[in-house]
This record gives structure tokens, sequence and C-alpha cells, in this order.
């Protein structure tokens, strides 16, 4: 232990403090002044890694033409931090023989001067505005391939007319903070839109300006800390400065969280008042609903899309344009302008939960407050019609001083009249998730007192996801005008047989709950267009042959398919599915023709975004899986695939388009490295039990440009994976868990500095138990260690130490540093 000890030291005293020092390979003494950040620090590559991956793609491609990739946002987002990790990268630093720093009106940077002797340019000056230095530099540009990154837009006329059309594959980078470019820029620029931080990439920055240890008691203020600062990099580097000068408890921090909404509202009160007045009615009816969800609220993107599509916030604008397109538009224009943020991300790089920071949700709400068209009353969290004490939008937080909270959860026998409050609600959202029965009752007493009352009757949304088994009357059949219907996570039992009088539901959503069976009066819902189902529950569905039912469906998630399930001319006829989610399991003498059809049928979805399907056998154990060649389908970029592969050639039949896969009990015998590291956008993948049975596994040259994780669980046969030099480049987590035969890990991938990897070894049971553990072994680059378990502490692995490059073992991980090696590795033993 004191040797990996003394290891661990003596990496860490060669960690490069600093990004540049990583990636630039010219002499440091040839290289001129960048304009000082709002830290002393660097900046922080990991919170920006995505960010400057797209930039990098865009700069280095091989199209000839001068191009402008204009940094798009907010004061404060991270514009100049972004601009000079580009600036500094080696990549770029290689490609651009020639690159210039402009800022403070008309300060210029040369990357590196006294290389230009050559080209008689070496008395060129740092004053970019005089007409006897611009002269000699513009044939200079016109023959030489330049970078230039303009920090000064008030500037960019100047610059532009320097840079003449060139063909030499010449770029600009240009911060700005308006989202409108100058026409003469719109046919030349790729624009860059420069989003808040997401809660990880938030907590990194805050860590990463910090001057001072976190105590272990001060780690509970991390999830408050994060939705703070509201992803807003600025006042995220501002907060852990103030913090570095205040003495680490909880009283300290405490009460400088307190002032975070003050510093927020300073920051985003010019850029509010002119995004409000750009954005159009439709746009700001969606930020308003953003302000039905409780404070600091997770929204799924799933959801909020489905919702604004029921109430009619989007509208199409072509013919064959659908509305869930407009919607998802208008959620990444808000994302890419900063006016939310997104707080989770899938591995696939797609959006999963959004948030309005505390001063956006304060702001939208005070606007719709003053709106014409919609107004709050004073008394409840709902929104009213102006004028009137007529709910349009309930919803339900469990405030004791909301007007309807008595209403929904008081004496459900009294006499007051509903009528006036409730006869034109358009919408109603419970976020009642207390446990237990009283929440389901509550609200379905209460839908049952509104319905017979006349109340309701205009309802587009009723959504009472997370509501713990809510009670739905029969009455809810009365609700004609419905068009979304969620019941995710409420674990009900039971729906009511009314629902086939739904004729105008577009989503319902019954994913996480406890039915098994559908009344088939489902399929008289002809305006249906999204149906997730419980796969954990094998949710039937039963057609009869030759039906036209369904024919608008575009999600089918969680259905179970058996030998009782019709496929042929019946499920084929869904042509428009674009996610389609499927369990089979058939007695032995059925299952080709049922796994038969089921093929025939997916490979007629031309429009298929994405493919989750599984086969089982009766006791829920991988079964034959049969798949046609998927290389047409040009829309596919996620699938999901478990059961053993009747065709194991498949694999290399995938399409280009594929950005997520995952493989479990596939079978494989042959390497599938080999053929999957083809795809070109493959970002995510996951090959989980049994899904290769192989010994020998490699990451060839040059392999998987864009995947950005991997994991790799219970591959029991795998003994040796190789990687080669220039594969997986863009790799950033890395998971293996119970490989039990893999003793080494790669060690291309040791020297990754912005890899985080997590290995469990295949004997782990957790730190309270006494069994034998496994062992993993690092090349740190000099020498091999192997980590065994604690003797002293069965179960458990740890390092203390007081820098703050390792964080103490805790549950059986030890962090190694991150750098020279890894960023972070996590042992489990």
């Amino acid at each position: 232990m004191d040797k990996i000890y003394a290891k661990i030291q003596n990496l860490s005293m060669h960690r490069p403090t600093e990004f540049s020092r990583q990636c630039q390979s010219r002499d440091t003494k040839s290289t001129m002044p960048i304009p000082p950040q709002p830290t002393a620090q660097e900046p922080d590559l990991a919170s920006f890694s995505d960010d400057v991956h797209a930039m990098i793609t865009r700069l280095l491609t091989d199209d000839k033409r001068f191009r402008v990739i204009p940094i798009m946002g907010m004061e404060g987002i991270g514009k100049t931090t972004l601009a000079k990790l580009i600036f500094n990268h080696k990549a770029v630093v290689d490609h651009f023989p020639f690159a210039v720093w402009t800022s403070d009106g008309c300060r210029l940077h040369l990357r590196n001067k006294e290389n230009l002797m050559e080209f008689d340019l070496d008395q060129l000056g740092d004053l970019w505005s005089y007409d006897e230095e611009r002269h000699p530099l513009k044939p200079f540009l016109i023959d030489n391939r330049s970078l230039v990154v303009l920090d000064d837009p008030h500037f960019l006329y100047e610059v532009l007319m320097v840079l003449p059309d060139t063909s030499n594959g010449s770029r600009m980078i240009l911060t700005t903070c308006d989202m409108r470019l100058p026409s003469k820029l719109e046919r030349k620029s790729d624009p860059h839109p420069l989003r808040l931080r997401t809660d990880e990439e938030s907590w990194a920055l805050f860590t990463h300006a910090l001057k001072v240890s976190i105590p272990p008691e001060l780690l509970k203020l991390k999830e408050e800390i994060v939705k703070r600062c509201g992803g807003l990099p600025l006042l995220i580097v501002k907060f852990a400065e103030a913090l570095s000068h205040k003495d680490a408890t909880i009283e300290e921090w405490s009460t400088a969280l307190l002032q975070c909404p003050h510093d927020q509202q300073q920051l985003w009160s010019n850029t509010l008042c002119n995004i409000h007045k750009d954005l159009s009615l439709y746009m700001r009816r969606c930020l308003f609903h953003f302000t039905l969800f409780p404070q600091d609220f997770d929204i799924p993107a799933r959801r909020l899309i489905r919702l604004w599509v029921a109430e009619d916030l989007v509208q199409p604008e072509g013919e064959n344009e659908a509305p869930e397109d407009v919607a998802e538009r208008c959620l990444n224009l808000f994302i890419a302008q900063g006016m939310i943020q997104v707080t989770k991300k899938k591995f696939n790089g797609k959006v999963k939960a959004i948030r309005l920071p505390d001063t956006l949700r304060q702001y939208w709400l005070s606007k719709a407050q003053q709106a014409t068209f919609l107004g709050v009353h004073t008394n409840t969290r709902s929104e009213m019609s102006l004028g009137t004490n007529k709910i349009r939008r309930l919803v339900d937080h469990l405030d004791r001083e909301d007007i309807s909270f008595g209403h929904i959860h008081g004496d459900y026998n009294t006499t007051t009249s509903l009528t006036p409050f409730y006869e034109d609600v358009l919408s109603f959202l419970s976020f009642d998730t207390r446990k237990e029965s009283k929440p389901g009752e509550e609200v379905g007493n209460f839908l049952h007192r509104c319905v017979s009352r006349g109340c309701f009757l205009v309802l587009l949304v009723l959504d009472l996801e997370n509501v713990f088994r809510p009670k739905l009357p029969e009455a809810v059949g009365e609700l004609t005008r419905l068009r979304y219907l969620g019941l995710r996570s409420t674990f009900l039992e039971i729906i009511p047989s009314s629902l086939s009088k739904l004729q105008n539901v577009q989503t319902l959503d019954m994913k996480h709950t406890s039915i098994s069976t559908l009344p088939n009066s489902i399929w008289k819902l002809q305006k249906l267009r999204h149906l997730y189902l419980s796969e954990s529950y094998r949710s039937k569905l039963m057609l009869r042959h030759g039906t036209n039912s369904l024919t608008t469906l575009q999600t089918l998630c969680g259905l179970f398919i058996d030998e009782e399930t019709l496929v042929r001319d019946c499920l084929d006829r869904l042509l428009d599915i674009k996610k389609l989610g499927l369990t089979m399991s058939s007695k032995q003498e059925a299952v080709s023709l049922s796994l038969q059809a089921v093929a025939d049928w997916i490979s007629k979805l031309n429009q298929l975004h994405s493919l989750r399907l599984k086969s089982i056998d009766k006791s829920n154990q991988p079964w034959d899986l049969e798949l046609k060649p998927l290389v047409g389908h040009v829309n596919l970029s996620c699938i999901y695939l478990l059961g053993r592969l009747r065709n194991p050639s498949i694999i290399s039949q995938f399409p280009y388009s594929l950005i997520d896969l995952t493989l479990s009990g596939s079978g494989l015998a042959e390497d599938p490295m080999q053929s999957l590291d083809k795809l070109p956008n493959l970002r995510s993948l996951k090959l989980f039990a049994k899904s290769y049975l192989g010994k020998n596994m490699l990451c060839s040259l040059g392999g998987f440009p864009q995947l950005r994780a991997l994991k790799l669980w219970k591959l029991e046969q795998l003994e040796e994976w190789n990687v080669d030099k220039g594969a997986l480049q863009d790799l950033r987590d890395l998971e293996i868990r119970f490989c039990r035969s893999l003793k080494m890990l790669p060690v291309e991938l040791l020297h990754r500095t912005l890899l985080k990897i997590e290995v469990i070894p295949a004997h782990y049971y957790g730190p309270s138990t006494s069994s034998s553990f496994g062992m993993i072994s690092v090349d740190s680059g000099n020498e091999q260690h192997s980590f065994p378990p604690n003797p002293r502490d069965t179960g458990s692995l740890g390092v203390r130490t007081e820098m703050r490059d390792y964080e103490s073992c805790v549950g059986g991980a030890l962090l190694m540093p991150s750098s020279p090696g890894i960023s972070c590795l996590k042992v489990k033993t």
C-alpha cells in the first residue's frame, strides 16, 4: 500500500496544471498572450468537451472556402472560454500554421509571430487597424491557411475588410451575444450556439474554479449549488471564487447560496429583455408552460414535447411536418439561446431532462401574468383567465395556500360549487408524489366530482405522472376532448373500460404501471399517436385480422407479443411507427413464425428512429432473435437488442445513422468491434452479458470516431482487449463490470485526460461482504500495479490523502489521478 501511495503522489506531482501544456506542440516563448479570463485559472476542458469537439469538427473540414463559425450566447455563458480552449487545442495548432486573436477594440495577438520572418512580416505590430500593417497581411492570408479569433464583435467589419474570399481553408471564430448575423456573413457561417451547462458540467466547473478542498459534509450541498447557479459558467466561477475565501462550513456556504438568485438576476436581466422582444407568440406560450412545473423540477423532454403538442402550443409550418418535430425544434432553440438548462443528457447525446433556472422562472412567470391572453390568479399557482376566476391550467403542487388545495385534498363531500372554477380547465397536472393510497384516492374523488358536475369537459391534458395509483372514475370517458393521458409511474392496476370513448387522445402513457391486459377497445382510438405500455407487466393487445386501426400511431413501446398475437395483416399494418419497443416470447413450435413476422414488419418501417427488441423464453432467458438488414433505415439512430442473433452478420448491416447501440445475449463468436467501429455516428455502445463470447477484442486505428460512452458488462470469456493508437479518440466514459477473465486495461486508454473509467471486478458484492475479491491491473505508462483489497477493511480499497486531486474511497471506490493517465478511475474491489 505504501508503494501505491507513493506512486499516486508521484503522478500528482507531474500532473499538468494547464490545458495548453497538454495540447500545445509549440515553444511557449513564441506564444503571444491571450486576453485573461474571469478567473486566473486555465479554462476547464471537461465542462466544455462537447462544444470543443463540435467546434473542432467544423474547423477541420476539407472545405477550402473561407468560413465563419460564430460562438453565440448570452453574457457569461463561456464564449471566450470556449474560444480559448479551441485556439490552444493541439489539433487546431497543427492544422492552422498562422493564428491570430483579436480583442479589446484593435489589439492583435499573433500566436507564432517570429515564424513570419520568412514572409517579410516579422515587423507586424500589435495594432490591426494600421493601414500599413493591413496591406502586407492581406496577401499573406490569401496564400496561407489561417485562423482568426475575433473576441470583439464591434470590430467585425474592420476584420472582414482584411479577410478576402480565400480558398485555402481559412476560418474565423466570432464570439457574439447577438443571435443574428450580418447578411454578409450568413452564407459563410456555421453558428455554434452555446448552451447553459448541465448539472454534471456545472459541478466540474465549480470544483475546477474552487481553490479549497471540499469537506465531505459539504458535498450534500452539491445539488443545491448546481441548481442555484443555473448552468451559467460566469456565475459558477464567481460563486466558486467567493466560496474560496470563506470558511468551509455549512453555515458560510448556505449563506452564500442565498445570494445566488440576486446574482442570477443581474446577469440575465438585459439578455432576457432582448429575448422576450424577439420571441414569437407561440414560443412565449411554450415558455410560460414551464412555470406550471415546480421550482427546480427536472422536466423530461419527452413529457414536455407531448404536452405542447396536446395543447396546440406549436403549429406545423408545412403540410407534412409533424407537430412533435416543431416542438422539438422549439425546445432546441430555447436550449441554444440559453433560455432553459439541459440538466441531463443521454449517453447518445440527446436531451433527457431540462429545467428553468430560478431567475428565468420568475421572469417568465411575471410575463405570463402581464400577458393579455392569460393571467395567473394571486391565490393560485394555476393559470386563470384574465378578469375571471375560471382556472385554465390547473396544477397541484400540494401548496396549502393554493385555492385548489382544499378542492382536491379537502372533504370531498363539500357542497362548494366547483363549476365556476373548473368548467373551462384545459389541463390538469398533479405533482402529488406522496406514497401510499391517499394521493390516488384524493385525485380520483376530485376527478369524479368535477366531471359529474359538468367540469373538465374541455380538458385537453390529464397528467398524473408519479401519482400513486390514482382511482380513475368511469366518468373519465366523458372527457371526450382529452388529447394527453399521462399515467406513467403510477403503478395503476386497472383502467376504466370507458377509455374507448376518448376519441381525441393522442398520447396514452402507461409505462411503469401494473396493467397487464388492455381492453380491446383501445384500438378504437383512431387519433392515437403515442402509446407507452408497461414492459415488465407484459402488456398485451389483441387485434383482429385486416383491421385498419391506429394508422396514425408513431410510438409503440412496451408491447408483449406471444403466439396469440397477430402480427401479419394486423400489427404489420402500422407503417408510420418511429419508436418501437417489443418483447417476444412464444412456445417453441411457434417461435420461428413469430420471429419471422416481426422481422418482416420491422423491415417495412422506413420511418423508424428507435428500435428496442427483446426475445425471451418462458424462463425470461434470452432466446432466438431474428432481424433483417437495416442499412436502408436512414433515420434509425437507436437500437437495443436482447436475444441470440440468428444472423450474427446483421451487426455489419446497421445504418450509418446509428447513434446508440445496445447488445445483450447476442452470442457473437467473432469480435463485434471490427464491424461496429465503421459506424461514423455511433456515440454510445453497450455490450452486456453474453453479447460476445470470444476471448480477444480489438479497437483498430481510426475506429469509433465519435464514440463517447462504452460499457462492457459480464463478458466472461473476454481475456484480452487491445486498443490501437488513434482509436476511440472521443471516448469519455468507460464502464467495465464483471468481466472475470479480463486482467488488463488497454494502455492506450490510460493517457486520456478526459476519460472516466469505472471497473467492477467479477466478484464484487459490495463493501459489507467478506467474499474473495478480484484483481484489476492498471498500467500508468511506466509500470504496472495490481490493486488488492485492503486486508484491514474487507471489501473496500482506499487511499487517503489530503491532496485535491483525489477523493477518499467510499464504498470500495478508488479514484485515480486525472493526469498523466486517465481523469477518473473507479476500481470497486
